[in-house]
């Protein structure tokens, strides 16, 4: 369990783009958990029962723990459950029947569309590690995927001719994304220029392939963001799923379809989509006290 643990904190840290101190926070309750269970006798995330949990917050309770932190601790089982069925390592989740407060739901940090522009753009010359760096970038952001998928992306699910990409996601659901132009001519150039370079007997199908000419870690897609990311000046705090955020705000405020962005995404549930349009309302209140004359004017 406790290296799934690590696992999930490395999805939170590079995918999900939670400040180290957030992680952390997930790791120590997460920790007493697990603790928890290894003095129940509990081994195995296919163990954990709801009596399990719920025995785990009585424990807090006995100390007296504020109703805050209980609640805090129960939203990060919950997630840690919902990991580890999204990722195929447990088939159940002892926590379904739980309620627990949306405690730590932020609206996710985006780049908007000048950064996004600086940020595609750094990528330059013409060797094979530029010209690879420049496709997984615009492939991000044309397509929104999460990195796992990216990473998992083979040369036969590019469907060019009609502009689609097949992509494999949670639980293994298929789903397809239209890719635009930019980004197939860019993947075009990788597969024509670069590709042939780095592949090997190691290659298989993959797509992207690093520097030995094998599939990419998340920890190593991350380096290659964060290069560009300073380069471009960007200041903010950018991980490789404020691409997918900021893909979807971008479709959203561009007039694209709640529905049809829920597709593109992979979001089993619509709610999931809908923070992006919380978002870009936060986006228009920005917009309007920026510009707007009254908004301007001092009392």
């Amino acid at each position: 369990m406790k290296e799934l643990l690590d696992r999930f904190l490395d999805h939170l840290s590079l995918e999900v783009g939670l400040s180290k101190n957030t992680t952390e926070s997930y790791g120590s309750d997460l920790r007493q958990y697990i603790k928890f269970l290894e003095e129940r006798k509990v081994l195995s995330v296919d163990k954990i029962s709801g009596r399990d949990v719920t025995g785990f917050i009585s424990r807090l309770s006995e100390r007296n723990l504020a109703a805050g932190s209980k609640a805090r601790k129960l939203s990060s089982i919950k997630r840690f459950h919902r990991f580890l069925i999204n990722e195929g390592h447990a088939h159940s989740d002892p926590t379904g029947a739980l309620d627990s407060p949306r405690l730590w739901r932020k609206l996710p940090s985006v780049l908007n569309v000048d950064e996004i522009m600086k940020l595609l753009g750094q990528p330059k010359g013409r060797d094979i590690l530029a010209l690879r760096d420049k496709a997984i970038l615009e492939f991000l952001y044309a397509t929104g995927v999460r990195i796992s998928e990216l990473i998992n992306t083979k040369r036969k699910d590019l469907l060019t001719e009609v502009k689609l990409v097949r992509v494999m996601g949670k639980g293994q659901k298929e789903r397809i994304v239209p890719i635009g132009r930019h980004a197939l001519q860019a993947v075009h150039e990788y597969l024509l220029r670069s590709r042939p370079e780095l592949a090997n007997d190691y290659s298989e199908d993959v797509l992207f392939l690093n520097r030995r000419g094998r599939r990419f870690s998340r920890m190593g897609l991350w380096k290659i963001l964060r290069k560009y990311v300073l380069e471009a000046g960007i200041t903010k705090r950018v991980s490789p799923h404020t691409i997918r955020h900021s893909f979807a705000t971008h479709m959203l405020k561009g007039g694209a379809d709640l529905r049809a962005v829920q597709e593109m995404l992979g979001h089993a549930d619509i709610s999931t989509t809908q923070i992006y349009t919380h978002l870009d309302r936060e986006y228009l209140k920005q917009e309007h006290l920026d510009h707007h004359p009254r908004s301007r004017m001092k009392i």
